[in-house]
């Protein structure tokens, strides 16, 4: 994913189907990934974040956390964390602590983080991969797992700090302040809250301002080709937010799916009815591109199948909802709305 993670709603449905999330086990290539007109996609560039201007900032410990599992966590060290999703790799990094992170989950993939060692595999944590490390404070989410590593994790004395994993553009500026505020850098976390809310602002006063009645129905498909899972989101698929944002309707959520993921089915493209279908990138690759996309039951007869309007963003961002959404919502819109009437 990414290699970005199914958000907690889909997890036991990813988990049912033995999914692979993330760029494991090699996506097929080839075929038209490219978008009608579109804007080159996020994965074209170069994949990296960008730290909080000026020298990193200087730790108050220790710091007392409430942890979402309900434990109460005190951190005083913070010079080997070992974050355990790429959201919150991304945080710690951004904040201006890289060089006090010493593993990365699989699915942090941005450029600052690469020669990292990774403790997951398929997104378990192997909890002997982080002893190894000998971490000062580890950072995870509720839908870390398994239970038998965390608990492993913290009956060995470290530091674990576990935070609710983001659902929408509303939860960013709360999570990185939570993240900040357990590794004792409360000032760079507002910083970094405000100038993200800043970016994000920026890119929705151009998101072309439509009559409700023209604003696109995009559909958010989760592929994965190799193991032939084939999910239209619903209300709860985590791409709702965006998808608002930029000025566009979540198809699933309005077609009545009130689930995170459903089976793709070509009834069920039939009510959903997108006039755009928005995927991540490699799950795109995944299936051959655009032509593979189309061959799948029920998109080729959908408008956006027909017009091969298709929008890809990096599966390392896509849901992350963090420090770099505000270059998400502006893929987004770029290629939702590139060569149509209606732009500001």
């Amino acid at each position: 994913m990414d290699s970005v993670r199914i958000p907690v709603r889909a997890g036991a449905l990813a988990a049912g189907l033995a999914l692979a999330l993330t760029a494991c086990g090699g996506p097929a290539e080839g075929g038209d990934t490219g978008h009608k007109g579109a804007a080159p996609a996020a994965e074209e560039r170069t994949d990296r974040i960008e730290p909080l201007a000026g020298p990193a900032p200087e730790p108050k410990l220790p710091a007392e956390v409430a942890s979402a599992d309900g434990h109460t966590v005190s951190v005083e060290d913070t010079s080997r964390v070992v974050p355990l999703t790429g959201s919150l790799n991304e945080i710690v990094f951004t904040l201006g602590l890289g060089e006090q992170v010493v593993a990365r989950d699989i699915t942090a993939t941005f450029e600052q983080a690469a020669d990292l060692p990774v403790v997951t595999r398929a997104h378990d944590v192997s909890a002997e991969s982080v002893l190894s490390l000998k971490p000062t404070v580890v950072l995870a989410d509720t839908t870390t797992g398994p239970a038998e590593a965390i608990s492993q994790l913290r009956d060995a004395g470290i530091p674990l700090v576990v935070l609710d994993p983001p659902k929408s553009l509303d939860d960013i500026g709360p999570r990185i302040e939570s993240v900040a505020g357990a590794l004792g850098v409360a000032e760079a976390g507002k910083a970094l809250v405000d100038r993200t809310e800043q970016r994000i602002e920026k890119v929705r006063a151009d998101v072309p301002d439509l009559p409700a009645a023209d604003r696109p129905r995009v559909a958010f498909l989760y592929l994965r080709g190799s193991a032939s899972v084939y999910l239209l989101g619903g209300r709860e698929s985590g791409a709702g937010s965006l998808l608002e944002a930029a000025g566009a309707l979540d198809a699933g959520k309005e077609s009545g799916l009130r689930k995170d993921f459903t089976a793709i089915t070509s009834e069920a493209l039939a009510k959903a009815a997108p006039d755009a279908i928005l995927v991540m990138a490699k799950g795109l690759k995944s299936v051959d591109g655009i032509d593979g996309l189309v061959k799948i039951p029920g998109v080729a007869e959908t408008p956006a199948g027909m017009d091969r309007r298709v929008v890809s963003i990096d599966d390392g961002v896509l849901l992350n909802y963090g420090p770099r959404t505000d270059q998400v919502l502006a893929d987004l819109v770029d290629q939702l709305y590139a060569g149509q009437d209606g732009a500001k």
